[in-house]
């Protein structure tokens, strides 16, 4: 990033940049936990769970591009170790040791509402201290309320299943 484009973050960079990091860490586990959700998972309208689960993970990864280049942009670094993610993360991991399909859509959806948090307290907290940063909380912030809604719209037609089955 240039001078001047440092400059607007100023005194802020340092706390940004560990904001950053932090959502990158979450990023990464998310697109794992959907990853392999999707490999793993069980039970009736698996094939929609999938599908949805799959779209997630991509989604997710793209997010981790976009939190990277903008933490390169202000001139650190992103995390490299995937053990720091661990430390780092606000929203942590959920396994998928039950791999039934209710499961993996409630450790989902706790995941997606975790996400939601982080980005709304990051554009709170950064207001337009930095508005690069701001407007790329808000974009993910977007994907993670439709990430909610995708997976709330599939556990409520999970459970309709489950009672007239």
């Amino acid at each position: 990033m240039g001078t001047r484009g440092r400059e607007i973050v100023g005194e802020h960079l340092p706390r940004v940049l560990e904001l950053l990091n932090k959502a990158f860490a979450d990023e990464w586990l998310a697109y794992y936990q959907y990853w392999i959700g999707a490999k793993l998972v069980q039970g009736p309208m698996k094939d929609a769970v999938i599908a949805e689960l799959l779209q997630h993970a991509a989604d997710e990864l793209r997010h981790a591009d976009m939190v990277s280049a903008r933490i390169i942009q202000l001139g650190g670094k992103p995390v490299t170790s995937p053990l720091e993610w661990f430390s780092l993360s606000n929203c942590g991991y959920a396994a998928p040791d039950d791999p039934f399909v209710k499961k993996i859509l409630e450790q989902n959806i706790a995941g997606e509402q975790c996400a939601i948090n982080v980005y709304n307290s990051i554009i709170e907290e950064i207001g337009f201290k930095d508005p690069i940063t701001y407007n790329l909380a808000v974009q993910i912030l977007q994907d993670e309320v439709q990430h909610e809604e995708d997976l709330q719209a599939l556990f409520e037609d999970l459970g309709v299943f489950l009672v007239r089955s």
